[in-house]
């Protein structure tokens, strides 16, 4: 059993704080309200207007999918204030960031939710129950130390850039393009923030980060993965390439370990080069996993293209 060093968060305060200063000269001040065309917007019925149906969305099944996931794990923002600030505390450098942190990712939930309304891209009452039952389970990341967490956000936060981005793609709109591009550019400073601070409780204490890095990345999944409706869509988001296991392995788990070096640093101990190993064979088994995912989606995707034109599917051997 590898331990955190007790004192662990005083001693990366600096590094804290150096990279605080680092991400308040690079973030640019935006405004949720400049990416909704409140052109397109027009009263419920309440109001006398009209309610939403389901032909006034422009949106495909997939973007839908995508956006009504991503909007919901967005929402749950206090549960992931409650996480951070419990455990990197309310002082000092480590809670002006988890204040400012919790600024930034604020605008992401009104900018989507403000958009989706607007142009009736999704039943705004299934929205919002969906939004009422995830936020009062909230999220919890169980028992996660504070190096766990910090190590775990590194991961989630390109996670969520990715696919962020790709959702902005789908959505065959500039606007909606346009604006989940401006709040990826948020959740890419975010992450560089925490691998900043990983990396550097890596020269402090290696082997009990090699374990948080490995544990982090054998366990990981996304804060939303228990809200109702989640394994559905994420198979709809995977079958579109807008997040699956070959951009999980190769734009979002690769690059951060790259950068901290994982696999070419020396100076672990026993229990590091333990968790190194472990987190190797885990990788390695995922690539594998990730390759047979795409090469089904070709498949599929080609038996359904011959049928679309009246062809007989090519029988593929498996």
């Amino acid at each position: 059993m590898t331990t955190t060093p007790p004192n662990l968060l005083e001693e990366l305060e600096p590094v804290v704080a150096e990279n605080l200063d680092r991400h308040l000269s690079m973030a640019q001040e935006w405004h949720p309200h400049d990416y909704v065309p409140w052109s397109q917007g027009r009263d419920f019925a309440m109001l006398g207007g009209e309610d939403w149906d389901p032909e006034q969305s422009q949106l495909s099944e997939t973007a839908k999918a995508a956006m009504f996931t991503n909007l919901l794990t967005e929402d749950n923002l206090p549960s992931y204030h409650r996480e951070i600030a419990t455990r990197f505390g309310r002082d000092g450098a480590w809670g002006t960031w988890v204040g400012r942190w919790t600024a930034e990712e604020n605008r992401h939930g009104i900018a989507m939710r403000d958009y989706l309304v607007v142009t009736r891209g999704v039943d705004p009452v299934e929205l919002e129950r969906a939004r009422m039952d995830y936020m009062t389970s909230g999220y919890d990341s169980g028992d996660k130390t504070a190096l766990e967490a910090v190590t775990y956000v590194s991961f989630q936060e390109l996670a969520t850039r990715v696919s962020h981005r790709n959702t902005g793609k789908v959505t065959n709109d500039p606007i909606a393009d346009r604006m989940l591009a401006r709040i990826s550019k948020d959740e890419n400073l975010h992450m560089v923030f925490y691998r900043n601070i990983v990396a550097a409780a890596l020269e402090i204490a290696p082997d009990a980060t090699m374990r948080a890095i490995a544990d982090e990345v054998i366990g990981f999944e996304m804060p939303g993965a228990t809200m109702a409706g989640f394994r559905r869509n994420s198979m709809i988001i995977a079958k579109a390439g807008i997040y699956d296991l070959r951009l999980h392995h190769d734009d979002v788990i690769m690059p951060v370990l790259r950068h901290w070096d994982v696999f070419d640093r020396s100076g672990l101990g026993p229990e590091g080069e333990r968790a190194r190993e472990e987190l190797g064979a885990f990788l390695e088994a995922l690539d594998q996993q990730a390759t047979r995912f795409v090469d089904r989606r070709a498949e599929n995707r080609a038996r359904d293209a011959a049928r679309a034109d009246g062809r007989t599917p090519d029988i593929v051997a498996s």
